[in-house]
């Protein structure tokens, strides 16, 4: 049985440590999404879901420089086990032939989730660097969903694939 994360005792490294698992995680179900929608067009759900995976690879990417900066090679006590779906979106959220706008109300749902897991966890947290980690990553998934909101103009209101992938320039998050 794997070990119950009890946010209130995790040091910095351990919630750096978890924040890299969460983005890890994250990315490797959008991963999941674009292959399983397969090779369509620019713009569509497939690349949308595709841009989401190298956000959050970029996201973890940096994340663990700053814990490899901080505490160097010092084991994690923190495993992949400990987390579910923190960030990622359900396994149940693509479909065939769902529009792009659709993908992005799926990233949309995991950037609230992952605010309000970050934002939830905050009253238990008495390190102080971890609470301003914590702080941080939650205002990091606010500033994502400001950008997701910000490209819904850009998508037709529609579940259906009819977006124009000469219309789409999205920026990375």
């Amino acid at each position: 049985m794997a070990a119950k994360l009890d946010v209130a005792t995790l040091t910095l490294q351990d919630a750096l440590d978890l924040a890299v698992l969460i983005e890890k995680e994250a990315e490797e179900r959008y991963r999941v999404f674009a292959a399983q929608l397969g090779g369509g067009e620019r713009g569509d759900a497939a690349d949308f879901f595709a841009m989401m995976a190298r956000n959050e690879q970029r996201h973890g990417t940096e994340l663990a420089a700053r814990r490899r900066a901080l505490f160097r090679d010092a084991p994690s006590r923190i495993s992949a086990e400990m987390i579910e779906e923190v960030e990622a979106p359900g396994m149940s959220k693509p479909r065939a032939y769902m529009s792009t706008r659709h993908a992005l109300e799926v990233a949309m749902e995991s950037e609230v989730k992952a605010y309000d897991f970050f934002n939830e966890a905050l009253p238990g947290i008495k390190d102080p660097d971890v609470r301003k980690l914590f702080e941080e990553l939650r205002d990091e998934e606010a500033t994502h969903q400001g950008l997701l909101n910000a490209q819904k103009a850009k998508y037709p209101d529609s579940m259906e694939a009819t977006v124009d992938p000469d219309d789409v320039d999205t920026p990375a998050l």
